[in-house]
């Protein structure tokens, strides 16, 4: 079992989200809708100088369901490469 951390800008929340349910079904998973930081390039920090915000999202998947939860990421990245969507992997035991 594998925890997917998923760290991306507010605007392609619903895409992943679409995604994942599309390909996973029974992806059961929690949402912190609300992220400040930085990143490699920008800033979202949700004030005047830096007004973008990021989401949080984990999930707990299945080995075999991880390939997917990387196809998908993969997929939303290239149709938007310029939101800085993340995907971290943390082996965990359930």
């Amino acid at each position: 079992m594998f925890r997917a951390e998923i760290i991306a800008n507010q605007s392609v929340q619903e895409d992943i989200i679409e995604a994942l349910e599309e390909y996973i079904p029974d992806v059961l998973y929690t949402i912190l809708p609300l992220a400040h930081g930085r990143g490699g390039s920008d800033r979202k920090l949700g004030s005047s100088t830096w007004p973008e915000t990021n989401f949080v999202l984990f999930t707990y998947v299945a080995d075999k369901d991880k390939p997917t939860v990387d196809a998908v990421l993969t997929a939303i990245k290239q149709k938007f490469p310029d939101e800085g969507i993340k995907l971290f992997w943390v082996k965990a035991e359930g």
